[in-house]
């Protein structure tokens, strides 16, 4: 700290700056495709898509452009006529904040530059161990936790996209049944661009090993305050609890069953015991190794943005 200045590898923009960076982006998504994007209980609109999302998908653009050059700059000194690598995105964030509608967004966005519009989204829940091996561990209680990934087998699914590989697999996890679903899979064929979403893509790696980040091209974390992240996911939970949590496959169909002051302390010592602490000692401490940060309000509209600059 010097003079009350503090060097950051940040330039932090507001809202009204970043949004001017949008220049001539067109806004090529409807009213109703944007239903279909928005996760349960958030309230992005329109206008947060024009504000923040236009800029965000411009800026993307311009470094897979980039990216490409440089790419095709090594391929001609090594004389090996390799074809580009597919460019891969990384998007962080805590249980709640909004990532998963992030995703989506982008996914739909990026597929619409001419110069991309190949964009597959895989999420680090196809990475988590089957409950029967999480039960073994005697780790269920620690679900979404680093140690609850097959961490090897989502670093080998990125390097084989990135390799170029034909054809490369993915398990299915099933958010209804609230595990893998056996011999289920997904399957990505060289895509331009590959976005990698999930609470701990940004985690380093263990001694001697490589990282998922270790295959970013850029990266994104998606940024809120503790109690409003919190009080999204008591919202979320309740609305889950009217809707998918009724249904009779549903993993959580108990807890539809419960009264409401039952169902609010359940959800309060979850988020408390699991999510909270999650955040707290793993997803949080990553926040400055993304390369965009996007900053919420407690109505969860992107306030201002940090881009790394060095």
């Amino acid at each position: 700290m010097t003079n009350g200045w503090e060097a950051t590898p940040y330039v932090e923009l507001s809202r009204e700056q970043w949004s001017g960076l949008r220049r001539n982006t067109p806004l090529t998504l409807t009213e109703d495709e944007l239903k279909g994007l928005r996760g349960v209980d958030d309230p992005i609109d329109l206008a947060e898509v024009t504000d923040i999302y236009l800029p965000l998908t411009r800026l993307l653009n311009l470094h897979f452009t980039g990216g490409r050059q440089r790419g095709a700059a090594v391929s001609t000194f090594l004389g090996t006529g390799a074809g580009p690598a597919p460019y891969v995105l990384g998007i962080a964030g805590s249980v709640a904040v909004g990532k998963s509608t992030t995703a989506r967004l982008l996914h739909t966005l990026l597929a619409r530059w001419p110069e991309h519009p190949r964009v597959d989204l895989i999420t680090t829940d196809s990475f988590l161990y089957p409950n029967a091996v999480l039960a073994a561990r005697d780790i269920t209680h620690r679900k979404g936790f680093p140690e609850s990934y097959d961490r090897r087998a989502l670093v080998r699914f990125v390097a084989d996209v990135k390799a170029g590989r034909p054809e490369v697999t993915a398990p299915v996890y099933s958010h209804l049944e609230y595990d893998i679903v056996p011999g289920a899979t997904q399957t990505v064929r060289r895509p331009d661009i590959l976005i990698v979403e999930g609470l701990n893509v940004l985690q380093p790696a263990p001694p001697a090993a490589l990282a998922v980040n270790d295959y970013f091209d850029f990266s994104i974390y998606v940024d809120a305050k503790v109690e409003h992240v919190r009080n999204w996911y008591l919202d979320r939970f309740h609305k889950l609890r009217r809707t998918a949590f009724e249904d009779p496959r549903s993993y959580f169909r108990h807890l539809a069953e419960l009264s409401d002051h039952e169902a609010t302390e359940f959800a309060r010592n979850v988020w408390r015991d699991i999510n909270e602490r999650n955040l707290v000692e793993n997803i949080a401490p990553t926040r400055g190794r993304a390369d965009l940060v996007l900053h919420k309000g407690a109505d969860h509209s992107v306030r201002r943005v940090g881009l790394r600059r060095i």
